[in-house]
C-alpha cells in the first residue's frame, strides 16, 4: 500500500511514502505521518492511500510513523482546507498545516497534556465565601460547574487569578488531583440552567430578527445589518442559546484579537456553559487544549478570530461573524483565504445556518441578499432609548489647525467635557507624525527599504516604518544638506494626544492604537478606565472605531474625513464610507445625545454628504451601479498574480513573461481580460521590489480555469527560483 501525503512545502504536489514497517492496518484520511523527507523529518497529512505509484516501488522510501489512530483533520476540517488550496491556488499541504494547532503541526500528540487539575470537594459550598471575595466566588463557581477538574491553564483562559485555587484549597473548598481528560459522547448534553443572567428585553425588530433566525433550520445564510448600537450582539446571545438548548455548539468570529475579551466577558456573563477563546494571543498548549475541547464538544461557544474557521466542532448548532465587513477576515499574505466566504461554505456543509452581521456591510454581501442569495434582516433603530448621532462636516479649509484640530473642534470638545461626558478623536495615523521633513531642503525622513516615509515616535523617541517595522534612531541632521532644523509635518496619534494633554491638563487623554495597547492587559486597563464613565478623551486608530460599547461618549471627531476620498484602489470609497460610520457609531448609545463631526477640505463631496443625510444604504446603491457599469466586483471576478524580487524589474519581467505565455497558449474565453504587469503601488518594501499582473473575468469559472493554466506556467518558468510569487483570488487590498 503507497500513501499519498500532503507535506507543508511551497510544492503543489503530493509524496508517496511506503507504510511504516511493521504497520498492518490501514491508516485513515486526515491522519498525521512522519516522514522522511531530505535530510529531516516532516509532518504530513495523509490525504490518499493507493495500491501503486508513478514511482518504483523501491525507489520509495518508508513512513517513519503514523501519529494518530483518528483523524487529526476531520472530515469537515479536511473539506475546507482541501476546497480552500484549490480556491485560492495554495499547496495542499500548507492549507492542510494551517489547519492544525502549533503543536499537532510539531507531532505532539493530538490529546490533552497529564497534568494537575483542580475540583470543589465534596460538599462544597458557595454561600460558605463572602458576598465581598469576588473572585473566590468566581473561582469556586467554575469548579462546581466543571467536576471533571478544572486545569491552571483554562483558569487563564477565563481571566481567573491561579492564586485563589490554594486559597480556597486553604478553606477545604477545593483540592488537586491527576487526570487526563476523557472524550465526551454524543449524548453527553449539558444539563441545568444555560443562563447566569436573564436574556435583555428585545425591540420589535429585534424579536422579529431572532425568530427568523431560529426558523432556519439547516443551512441558510443571514445578513444582519443593524445600525450601530441597535444590540445586534443581543441577537447574537439569544440565536445562541436556542442553539445550546439542542445540546449545540456555536462559533463565533469576531475580526481581531481586541474584541475577543471584551466579547468573552459579554458571553460568559450571559451563559453558564464553556466558552472557549481560540486566537494567537494564546499559547500553543492554551490553544490546543481550546481546540480539543471544541472537537469532543466540551466547549459550548468557541470565540476566535480568522482563522478559528478551521476549529473543529462536534455538534455544530451556528456560526456567527461579527463585523463582516472587515477585511481582517481575508488573510493578506500566505495562504490568502476568506474566513467569511470559508464560514458559507462550512455551514452549507455541515447545514447549519450562518449569521453576518455589521453596520455597514461589505458590498459583496449586500449584492448577495439583494439577488437573493443571502435572507437580508435590518435592524433600524437603536436598542433602549438612545437616538442616532447627529452629523457635522466642519469646513477646515484656511483653518490654523493645532496637532490636526481646528479652534472650532477645540471649542466643542470643550463644550462636551464639561456636560460630565467623553470625547472620542478618530486619527487613522500612529507615532507623532507622519514625516519628519528638513526646514531648509524639504527632505524627508524616508525608509531605505520601503517607497514610505519614516514615522516619528516620541514614545520612545525612534522612526518607525510601519510597512516593514524597521526602527532608527531620530535624525540629528538632514541627510542630503547637513540643517539641524528637522520639523515634525503633520499629525499622529502620540502628537494630538500631546496637545490635548496641554490644552485639557485637568482630563485624562488616553491613546488607543497598536503602540499604547503592544502590552500585556494594556487594553484591558484602558478600556476599564473608559467604562468607569469619568469625563476623558480618546484618541485611537481603527481599533476605537470596532464594536466598543462607550455609553458616556458624545461627542466623536474625525480629523481626516478626506484621507480615503480619492483613493487609487475602487473599493477606497466603500472602506471610507465603512469607517466613517463605524466610528461615528461609539457616539451617542445610551441615554445621552451623540454628535459626530468630521473635519474636512471639501465639505461638498457628494459621497459624504449621501452617507450623512441619506445613510449607508443610499451609498451602496450607487456604490453598486458604479461597479455594475464598471464590471467590477461583485459583478465581476479578480485575481492578481504577485510577485517580488530583491532586485529592481525582476519581477516585473517575470511577470511579463508570464503575460506573454498566456498570450501564445491560451484561447482567451470571452469576458475574461488581463491587465499589466505593472508595479503594485508601494513598489519597494521590505527591501522586495513588487509587480502585480491583473486578472479578471465576469464568470469565476473561467477565471479560475485561466488560474489552472497560469499556475503551470508559474511552477514550470526557469527564473521561479528567484522570484517569489503567489496568487491572490479576490484581493481585497490596493491593486
Amino acid at each position: 500500500m503507497i500513501l499519498r501525503v500532503a507535506l507543508p512545502t511551497p510544492l503543489f504536489k503530493l509524496f508517496d511514502y511506503r507504510l511504516p514497517k511493521g504497520l498492518r492496518i490501514q491508516p485513515r484520511i486526515g491522519c498525521r505521518v512522519r516522514v522522511p523527507f531530505g535530510n529531516r523529518e516532516m509532518i504530513g497529512v495523509l490525504v490518499e492511500c493507493a495500491a501503486d505509484s508513478d514511482y518504483p516501488i523501491d525507489k520509495l522510501k518508508y513512513a517513519l510513523d503514523v501519529l494518530d489512530q483518528q483523524p487529526a483533520l476531520d472530515e469537515i476540517q479536511f473539506y475546507l482546507a482541501q476546497w480552500a488550496a484549490n480556491y485560492y491556488f495554495y499547496p495542499l499541504g500548507e492549507a492542510l498545516n494551517q489547519a492544525l494547532p502549533t503543536l499537532l503541526r510539531k507531532g505532539e500528540a493530538a490529546e490533552f497534556a497529564h497534568s494537575t487539575l483542580w475540583r470543589a470537594t465534596s460538599g462544597a459550598d458557595i454561600s460558605t465565601l463572602s458576598k465581598t471575595a469576588v473572585r473566590q466566588r468566581e473561582v469556586l463557581e467554575l469548579l462546581l460547574r466543571n467536576p471533571d477538574g478544572v486545569s491552571t491553564d483554562l483558569m487563564r483562559v477565563e481571566s481567573l487569578p491561579v492564586n485563589l485555587l490554594k486559597t480556597l484549597q486553604d478553606k477545604g473548598l477545593a483540592e488537586s488531583f491527576t487526570h487526563q481528560p476523557t472524550p465526551i459522547h454524543a449524548n453527553d448534553h449539558e444539563t441545568g440552567d444555560l443562563l447566569r443572567e436573564a436574556p435583555l428585553t428585545l425591540n420589535t425588530e429585534q424579536q422579529q430578527t431572532v425568530q427568523r433566525i431560529q426558523q432556519k433550520a439547516g443551512f441558510n445564510t443571514l445578513l444582519l445589518e443593524g445600525v450601530t448600537g441597535s444590540g445586534k450582539t443581543e441577537v447574537y446571545l439569544q440565536a445562541i442559546q436556542q442553539v445550546l438548548s439542542q445540546g449545540k455548539q456555536a462559533l463565533v468570529l469576531v475580526p481581531e484579537i481586541g474584541l475577543t475579551p471584551q466579547t468573552l466577558v459579554r458571553f460568559k456573563s450571559r451563559f453558564q456553559v464553556p466558552i472557549m477563546a481560540l486566537h494567537s494571543g494564546l499559547n500553543d498548549r492554551q490553544r490546543l487544549d481550546a481546540w480539543l475541547m471544541a472537537r469532543q464538544g466540551t466547549a459550548r461557544i468557541l470565540i476566535g478570530t480568522r482563522s478559528a474557521i478551521f476549529t473543529p466542532m462536534r455538534n455544530p448548532g451556528l456560526i456567527i461573524i461579527d463585523e463582516e465587513h472587515d477585511l481582517s477576515f481575508k488573510q493578506q499574505d500566505g495562504f490568502r483565504y476568506s474566513a467569511r466566504d470559508l464560514a458559507v461554505l462550512r455551514a452549507r456543509k455541515e447545514n447549519i445556518p450562518l449569521l453576518l452581521g455589521s453596520a455597514t456591510p461589505s458590498l459583496e454581501s449586500l449584492h448577495n441578499a439583494r439577488t437573493g442569495r443571502y435572507q437580508h434582516l435590518t435592524l433600524t433603530q437603536r436598542a433602549g432609548n438612545a437616538k442616532p448621532p447627529t452629523f457635522e462636516l466642519m469646513d477646515i479649509r484656511g483653518e490654523n489647525l493645532h496637532s490636526g484640530l481646528s479652534d472650532s473642534l477645540l471649542q466643542r470638545i470643550d463644550k462636551h467635557l464639561k456636560n460630565n461626558t467623553q470625547v472620542l478623536i478618530f486619527l487613522n495615523r500612529r507615532g507623532f507624525s507622519p514625516s519628519l521633513i528638513c526646514h531648509q531642503c524639504g527632505a524627508v525622513n524616508e525608509c531605505t527599504r520601503c517607497d514610505a516615509r519614516m514615522t516619528l515616535h516620541r514614545s520612545p523617541p525612534h522612526m518607525h516604518c510601519h510597512h516593514c517595522d524597521r526602527q532608527t534612531p531620530i535624525p540629528k541632521a538632514c541627510h542630503q544638506c547637513g540643517s539641524e532644523d528637522l520639523r515634525p509635518s503633520g499629525a499622529g496619534t502620540e502628537r494630538t494626544e500631546d496637545f490635548l494633554a496641554h490644552h485639557f491638563p485637568k482630563i485624562p487623554v488616553l491613546r488607543i492604537d497598536r503602540d499604547s495597547t503592544s502590552r500585556k492587559d494594556a487594553m484591558k486597563h484602558l478600556m476599564e478606565q473608559i467604562h468607569t464613565g469619568k469625563p476623558c478623551i480618546m484618541v485611537g486608530t481603527q481599533m476605537l472605531a470596532k464594536g466598543h460599547h462607550f455609553p458616556m461618549v458624545t461627542l466623536v471627531a474625525v480629523l481626516d474625513a478626506d484621507s480615503g476620498l480619492f483613493s487609487a484602489d475602487f473599493r477606497g470609497m466603500e472602506k471610507t464610507a465603512q469607517l466613517i460610520l463605524q466610528v461615528a457609531g461609539r457616539a451617542g448609545r445610551a441615554d445621552h445625545p451623540g454628535e459626530v463631526v468630521l473635519q474636512t477640505r471639501h465639505p461638498e463631496h457628494p459621497m459624504l454628504n449621501a452617507l450623512i443625510r441619506e445613510g449607508y444604504g443610499a451609498f451602496a446603491d450607487s456604490e453598486l451601479q458604479m461597479r455594475s457599469a464598471a464590471h467590477l466586483p461583485p459583478f465581476s471576478a479578480h485575481a492578481l498574480v504577485r510577485a517580488e524580487a530583491a532586485q529592481s524589474g525582476r519581477a516585473e519581467a517575470f511577470l511579463m513573461d508570464i503575460r506573454q505565455q498566456m498570450e501564445s497558449q491560451i484561447l482567451r474565453t470571452q469576458g475574461t481580460h488581463w491587465s499589466g504587469p505593472f508595479p503594485s503601488q508601494m513598489e519597494k518594501r521590505a527591501g522586495m521590489y513588487r509587480a502585480q499582473l491583473l486578472l479578471h473575468s465576469h464568470q469565476r469559472a473561467d477565471l479560475h480555469r485561466l488560474l489552472t493554466q497560469v499556475l503551470g506556467f508559474l511552477n514550470q518558468h526557469t527564473g521561479r527560483n528567484r522570484v517569489r510569487w503567489s496568487i491572490d483570488v479576490d484581493p481585497l487590498d490596493s491593486y
